[in-house]
């Protein structure tokens, strides 16, 4: 019995082959090659390439999406400590509210109405330098003595993505490609047509995915909109 065939078309590979192609480019077998005990680009352009694919990647995500957006996310506060010879270690300090790495936005939960809370992402100070931290605005300080709710944004490697958003990626960094690589308006312009069809698709699986309403109901809470059907029950 034959096996089918089953191609990868929404890799790293083949988007970026994808790219090489709206700008007349050849395709290519692989991105990396390894020299000695490291990775690297096969060549300057696929470099160049790559990084527009990952660019637009994270262009798009940090628009927030029902995919990657997680409100009243709860987060606690990190401590760092010091270590002496026979004794406890020694907590430094007040807590800080650490960014993960793969976040694109964070901000506390019901920023609108609760006025307590303002805040931003900052890099820390001190001990904490090489961390991003979450700074609270209102009371300026980035010292946190409990746990607080967040609506949160987060960058997803680009496989981890859902199709439709490939596409769209693929789409709008084969523009970027051919107007920096190529500077040809009208391939731009053609590019563009396709960047937009699949942008309607990405807007149309938000919709679908994230039941919105135009009555903004708040969370927790049900609102069931008039049917026709529920005439003939009355």
């Amino acid at each position: 019995m034959a096996t089918p065939t089953i191609f990868q078309t929404e890799t790293e590979l083949s988007s970026v082959n994808s790219i090489l192609g709206a700008i007349g480019q050849a395709p290519v077998s692989r991105l990396f090659e390894k020299r000695g005990d490291e990775l690297i680009f096969i060549n300057p352009e696929i470099s160049f390439i790559y990084n527009i694919l990952q660019e637009c990647s994270s262009d798009v995500q940090n628009e927030g999406w029902v995919f990657n957006r997680e409100e009243h996310y709860p987060i606690e506060p990190s401590y760092k400590y010091v270590s002496y010879p026979d004794a406890e270690p020694e907590k430094i300090g007040e807590g800080k509210i650490v960014v993960p790495k793969n976040v694109l936005r964070m901000d506390v939960t019901n920023g609108q109405t609760n006025r307590t809370y303002d805040t931003s992402i900052r890099r820390g100070l001190d001990a904490w330098k090489d961390e991003l931290l979450l700074y609270d605005n209102y009371n300026h300080t980035y010292d946190w003595t409990e746990g607080i709710e967040v609506d949160i944004t987060w960058k997803f490697d680009y496989e981890d993505l859902p199709s439709v958003f490939k596409r769209y990626i693929t789409y709008r960094a084969s523009g970027r490609a051919a107007a920096q690589l190529v500077s040809n308006p009208e391939l731009v312009k053609l590019l563009g047509v396709q960047e937009a069809q699949a942008r309607a698709a990405c807007v149309e699986y938000e919709c679908n995915q994230g039941d919105w309403t135009w009555f903004g109901t708040p969370d927790n809470t049900i609102y069931r909109s008039y049917q026709p059907y529920k005439t003939l029950s009355r």
